[in-house]
């Protein structure tokens, strides 16, 4: 592997505008809170995947793993700084209704499904396609800008695809047997000068996923500490986090993690391979690598892994953009709040556009 090299950042844009004409694969990416870029370069074309995480370099894999982990071998590694700008005032966009008698009726469905018992959550999404007037790199660049918060990226794969996006939640987080991940879930709009104000439905919603991490982490872990659950804003949204944090066991291996929290019940549902199946079933279009997860896998050292849920992102393909947007169901939830629930979750990704 190559030893990371200090570039600016339009040198780093070069690159990949190079990578792109010549269809190599890169990832270029920026952690929250951080002003360090750093650029994963592949000097093939080919597809390498895996499903042991053993490997080592960028990962990218899609909601459903039977289909495996695409894996950007670290050929050339640069980084650079993007400096931490003021937030940039997100503009009122305006969204479109197109489609929401179709997710209305998803939803009751799946209201109808935990009604039922069958189903403690599901998450359940929609696509929404874009005309694309801008490139990839003014759209990355307009992510890192807007959102220092978040884990913004742009990846490109020539058999894959190009995404990018800037999400606000941690998958996992593993150095020298510690780990840290998060409990996220619940929406709000974000207004000026407001707090915002939790109902039931948030609040046990939130609940749900701390506690279903408590108990898919609780037998790898020497220890484990879920904080109590604090409102964060991500751009335009609230939502409610909570901070979680432990020793692993010394024979632990980073696939056990990474299936035991991956799809987490912020993507998928209570109980996990019910609401997978439900999804699947019903939403009607293949997510792909929406609601999957990316990141370092074993870059720097040896089990070290940082990885992040592929939230708030876009494919950009043929002239188009497509964005997805989802939201949380329980008994509590109501369709046509969830519907507005998405609209408000699309003006994150639109505004960039």
């Amino acid at each position: 592997m190559h030893s990371l090299e200090n570039r600016s950042f339009s040198e780093i844009l070069a690159k990949v505008e190079t990578c792109l004409e010549k269809g190599l694969p890169f990832s270029i990416y920026r952690k929250p809170q951080d002003e360090e870029l750093i650029a994963v370069f592949q000097s093939d074309d080919c597809l390498n995947t895996t499903s042991d995480f053993q490997g080592k370099g960028f990962v990218f894999a899609p909601f459903n793993l039977k289909y495996g982990a695409v894996l950007i071998q670290p050929d050339e590694l640069l980084k650079g700084t993007f400096p931490k700008g003021e937030w940039a005032v997100n503009k009122e966009v305006a969204v479109s209704d197109e489609g929401r008698d179709a997710h209305l009726e998803l939803v009751e469905k799946g209201i109808r499904e935990i009604k039922q018992g069958k189903l403690k959550k599901v998450v359940l999404s929609r696509k929404m396609e874009i005309p694309l007037s801008q490139s990839p790199t003014a759209i990355f660049k307009t992510l890192l800008q807007r959102y220092p918060n978040a884990f913004c990226y742009f990846f490109y794969h020539p058999k894959i695809g190009t995404w990018c996006g800037a999400t606000p939640e941690t998958l996992v987080n593993i150095k020298s047997g510690e780990l840290r991940t998060m409990s996220l879930a619940a929406t709000l709009p974000f207004s000026d000068n407001e707090e915002p104000k939790w109902g039931d439905k948030e609040i046990e919603e939130q609940k749900m996923v701390s506690d279903y991490i408590r108990e898919k982490l609780g037998h790898f872990m020497d220890k484990l500490e879920v904080d109590e659950a604090q409102s964060v804003r991500a751009g335009n949204l609230w939502h409610l986090k909570s901070e979680v944090r432990g020793t692993l066991l010394p024979q632990t291996d980073v696939k056990e993690i990474i299936t035991a929290l991956h799809p987490t019940p912020a993507v998928c549902g209570i109980p996990t391979q019910e609401a997978r199946e439900f999804i699947l079933e019903h939403e009607n279009y293949p997510r792909t690598f929406y609601t999957g997860f990316l990141g370092e896998i074993n870059l720097w050292e040896n089990k070290e892994t940082s990885l992040f849920v592929n939230l708030r992102c876009m494919e950009l393909k043929g002239g188009k953009a497509t964005i997805y947007v989802g939201g949380g169901i329980t008994a509590a939830s109501d369709p046509m709040s969830e519907w507005i629930e998405t609209q408000n979750k699309s003006k994150t990704m639109l505004g960039i556009l």
